[in-house]
């Protein structure tokens, strides 16, 4: 069995918004260009504006093959990326995500709204229940996510989660970290005992 194998392909759930601050923006082209300079992929939601759209076109622009994966009712004109390498349309949201998640050997959250939302929970439980064992990086860009992860604290101090799922995800604040973490991850098998957590 081989170790310490270089994730290929990187799964990123972020915002389409068009309407936000520049720095989101940034990070977003920020991690499309480092994934393609490691000579990573990426895997995202197909879309081709906001911040999936700068984060696709970043990623192609540095040499990564580029995989957009959208459903039926989202494949319309001024939708979906024109400028990536392939693109996935699945029947619904379900299918969506499955297809992301087979696809992808690691997932990063940049900052998004609810659709984000629910697809980091998602695969934080997916990964609590094992049904993978790859890294899931929360990217808190400017502070976005703190509230969110106050709210894992409440959870955790009120045995609501075990602190060992602390360990299901990695939390920081620039494009270095994540890769680096991604980079060097060793999948740690720490929650077999509180499975019914």
């Amino acid at each position: 069995m081989k170790e310490n194998v270089i994730p290929k392909t990187i799964c990123v759930f972020c915002a389409s918004s068009e309407d936000l601050a520049p720095v989101y923006y940034e990070i977003a082209a920020g991690l499309g260009t480092a994934i393609g300079r490691q000579g990573m992929n990426l895997v995202h939601g197909g879309g081709m504006i906001g911040m999936m759209g700068r984060l696709s076109k970043a990623a192609t622009a540095n040499g990564a093959r580029v995989t957009g994966i959208i459903p039926e009712t989202l494949n319309r004109k001024g939708i979906v990326s024109e400028t990536d390498t392939e693109i996935i349309v699945t029947p619904d949201m379900m299918h969506r995500k499955a297809t992301m998640r087979e696809i992808a050997d690691a997932f990063v959250a940049l900052p998004g709204g609810f659709g984000t939302f629910e697809e980091l929970l998602e695969i934080i439980t997916l990964k609590q229940l094992k049904y993978h064992e790859k890294p899931i990086v929360i990217l808190n860009a400017d502070n976005y996510y703190d509230l969110l992860l106050q709210q894992f604290e409440v959870a955790y101090s009120q045995h609501f989660a075990n602190e060992s799922y602390r360990k299901l995800y990695f939390v920081c604040t620039s494009v270095d970290e994540a890769i680096t973490y991604i980079l060097n991850y060793r999948h740690e098998n720490i929650y077999d005992k509180y499975l019914k957590s």
